[in-house]
């Protein structure tokens, strides 16, 4: 379990506030962060990481004392057994694929980690190549993998999924939610997209006004009018059906599917790829569009 109850004066659009995260999370899930641009959801992750320091407040896991302001104490990163991936990735540029998964090996861990992880993330045939000629798929999977051969106690995964299409989110998802399986951490994974959060998390941290105002489960979470904000959904076009001169789409968002009413000027087809605009999820659809 960590237990995070700290402060920190974060720089805003509106100048200098306190931010303040008290929560706790189970020991082995997969808990999603979900906020606004700029709630501090990015800086959380890494005061937890150990590469920010809060003002004050304890950072406990497992009972080991990560981050003590009382009594002085603050352990560094490389000793909290933490992987992080960040949306840029950082992967060293001037190594190889192979470079990079080899320079960030545990010493607890074998060569032959990396084989797994190189084959569980199909990174096999890229072994020689650097970063700068892998798609950003192929990026990303090499980032988690450089994470996973870590053996992390935690992982921190910083929205990594932001910058690929549809296709690739899916892909990666079955990735990660493997890796977070076999290695029986604990994860924590900053998103914005709702219907990825339903599908991968088993609980989620909401953060409004610089504190954490919710912990729930996603269906808790997401079938409240508490966010009263205006939410975007990746989904796919599965079926579209004539009733009394209406033309009615239903659309695939993750596990869940939603029936959508056309107007007679949507040019829309089985198949596309969408983004539904709405207030909550499952919720009465307002707009949708083509997600180009």
């Amino acid at each position: 379990m960590i237990a995070c109850h700290i402060k920190k004066r974060l720089a805003t659009t509106d100048g200098y506030k306190e931010f303040q995260f008290d929560f706790e999370v189970p020991p082995g899930s997969f808990t999603a962060i979900y906020g606004a641009s700029g709630a501090g959801k990015t800086s959380l992750l890494r005061m937890i990481s150990g590469l920010m320091r809060p003002d004050k407040g304890q950072i406990i896991y497992n009972k080991e004392i990560w981050f003590d302001q009382v009594k002085g104490l603050f352990k560094p990163i490389r000793k909290r057994e933490v992987g992080f991936v960040f949306q840029d990735y950082t992967l060293f540029p001037n190594m190889t694929v192979m470079e990079n998964l080899k320079f960030a090996l545990s010493k607890e861990a074998t060569v032959d980690l990396i084989d797994q992880v190189i084959t569980v993330m199909d990174l096999e045939g890229l072994i020689q190549y650097k970063p700068v000629y892998l798609s950003g798929g192929q990026q990303q999977r090499l980032a988690l993998a450089r994470a996973i051969v870590q053996k992390p106690k935690m992982l921190l995964l910083d929205e990594p999924l932001s910058a690929l299409d549809i296709s690739t989110q899916l892909k990666l998802e079955e990735y990660i939610l493997k890796v977070h399986q076999e290695l029986q951490c604990t994860t924590l994974f900053v998103g914005h997209d709702i219907g990825q959060i339903i599908r991968m998390a088993d609980n989620v941290l909401v953060i409004k006004d610089q504190r954490v105002t919710s912990a729930a489960s996603p269906y808790e979470t997401f079938t409240t009018n508490t966010l009263n904000s205006t939410t975007h959904l990746n989904g796919s076009i599965v079926n579209i059906r004539s009733e009394k001169h209406t033309k009615i789409a239903s659309i695939a968002i993750g596990r869940d599917m939603v029936q959508v009413t056309l107007n007679e000027k949507d040019n829309f087809s089985v198949g596309d790829e969408v983004l539904l605009k709405s207030n909550t999820f499952n919720p009465q659809v307002t707009r949708i569009l083509k997600d180009h």
